[in-house]
């Protein structure tokens, strides 16, 4: 049993993103509809996430763009302020990503009580965002001495939108940093949110460490999510369940029901076998 039983409450879990509409600061923050527009967008979102029955939900500003690497603190001042009017809204296991930066995502955690966090915490990249170099030892410390040494990490190994500045195998990637951090969870993503996770790539990640909780990241439709999660632990979904598959639009409701429906279906049919 991994700890996505423990935590969320079942193995093959899908965990939904809540993506948070600009916030101040950003270049497309609607300053005349104002932060209650935002946390109204995100309340409608969540609802139909929790009501279509997904198993956890992870809270980003998926529309910062373009993504800073070094988070400005109104960005996290502005998630806190979201999550905390939503506190009494969400019922399910939740988690939380300041795109992207690991730090400002710990500190989030630690202000909202969040059980996760996906972030890239080790890799030196070459990204559309520039130079991108973490510092895994220095985030971890950080994360005791938030006193949030219980939040799970997410690794996200395979970064949208960027690519390692050392030729390195994927298995060894993997291989190397379940061996140095202790990840929680490896997550496998494709270019951008939207894009299959690559099958072969996430069959060898699995493969490589069988005993870490391997995660597709992206691109797990309805019509792929048997393939990719008979080899993940699970997945994060996010643009699947918007209105016509678009990343952009709101959640439909309906889209999550069909999508769980059949998940729940793969579960039961796996537990048999």
């Amino acid at each position: 049993m991994t700890w996505l039983k423990e935590i969320i409450g079942t193995e093959k879990a899908i965990i939904a993103m809540c993506h948070l509409q600009p916030l101040p600061g950003d270049p497309s923050y609607d300053y005349k509809k104002g932060m209650d527009y935002v946390i109204e967008e995100a309340r409608k979102d969540l609802t139909a996430l929790q009501d279509g029955g997904v198993d956890a939900v992870m809270f980003s500003n998926e529309f910062s763009l373009p993504y800073l690497t070094e988070v400005k603190t109104e960005t996290v001042s502005a998630m806190a302020r979201v999550i905390g009017e939503l506190m009494n809204d969400i019922r399910i296991p939740y988690g939380v990503n300041v795109l992207w930066d690991a730090k400002r995502s710990l500190d989030l955690a630690a202000a909202t009580g969040a059980q996760f966090v996906r972030e890239i915490f080790t890799g030196v990249y070459a990204s559309d965002f520039g130079l991108w170099d973490t510092n895994v030892g220095e985030t971890v410390r950080h994360q005791y001495h938030l006193h949030a040494q219980d939040v799970k990490l997410l690794f996200n190994i395979l970064p949208e939108a960027a690519k390692y500045i050392a030729d390195r195998d994927i298995q060894d990637i993997a291989k190397s940093t379940v061996f140095n951090n202790r990840p929680d969870a490896l997550c496998v993503s494709g270019l951008t949110a939207g894009e299959q996770t690559d099958s072969q790539i996430l069959k060898k990640v699995k493969d490589t460490v069988p005993d870490c909780v391997v995660l597709a990241n992206t691109g797990v439709r309805i019509e792929n999510l048997e393939q990719q999660l008979a080899i993940a632990d699970g997945a994060v979904v996010g643009t699947a369940f918007k209105f016509d598959g678009k990343f952009e639009n709101r959640v439909d409701q309906k889209r999550v029901e069909e999508f769980m429906n059949k998940v729940k279906a793969f579960r039961e049919t796996a537990i048999q076998a």
